[in-house]
């Protein structure tokens, strides 16, 4: 069954598989402005004035896209170039994890092609403004909240994680790289000073991964 035949006989059509995208970033967004404002108020603090911070954001919207986009290359090799600069431009962890979890939901069902640009772009447009937005508004209010850190804002980036991972979830046995990532970067956290344990949760958890491979 095509797309088209699908939505027809759902009764949907191109503008509410947009409105769906829109509809399923909703709960990602309460945790995304969160800690916009943050980052937001904490760029004030430390000398950005709010054109630059609009511009950073604007124009800079990537987290681990590089990466994300390695995943999401399948599904946005036939589309043409026109729908995918865009896709890509506005691909970021929490548009990259909605777009491949609702592509293989459709392909689960048969429906095709299993990944549809128009939700997608619908999720990744309303993340897009909601972080421009609120890091604007971080840095207007920065100065008025002092450290915003005090509020619990912060939390919400590890929630937002959270809640994407949740909704990437498999099975027990698929989670365990997952496992071994967190339990490594906690030692290295308590044990060794800096940033290290980024960079070693980070290659803990494919490698485990790749180890454990067959076993999910």
């Amino acid at each position: 069954m095509s797309i088209s035949q699908a939505v027809e006989a759902a009764g949907y059509g191109s503008r509410s598989e947009f409105r769906r995208g829109v509809a399923s970033c909703a709960p990602v967004l309460l945790g995304t402005i969160p800690y916009a404002l943050v980052l937001g108020a904490q760029a004030a603090q430390k000398g950005l004035s709010t054109l630059e911070l609009s511009m950073m954001t604007g124009l800079n919207f990537a987290g681990g896209s590089e990466f994300a986009a390695t995943a999401l290359a399948p599904f946005l090799r036939d589309l043409p170039r026109r729908k995918a600069f865009p896709a890509l431009f506005f691909l970021c962890d929490e548009s990259w994890a909605l777009g491949l979890a609702d592509a293989k939901q459709r392909a689960a069902a048969d429906i095709t092609p299993v990944f549809s640009p128009r939700y997608y772009m619908g999720a990744a447009l309303v993340m897009y403004l909601t972080w421009a937005s609120f890091t604007t508004l971080g840095a207007l209010l920065g100065p008025m909240l002092g450290h915003v850190e005090t509020y619990g804002f912060d939390m919400a980036f590890p929630a937002v994680f959270l809640v994407l991972m949740r909704g990437m979830w498999k099975s027990v046995a698929a989670a365990r790289p997952w496992l071994v990532s967190l339990v490594v970067a906690a030692l290295v956290h308590l044990f060794i000073p800096g940033a290290w344990y980024v960079a070693a949760g980070a290659v803990s958890g494919p490698l485990a991964g790749w180890l454990m491979a067959g076993d999910a």
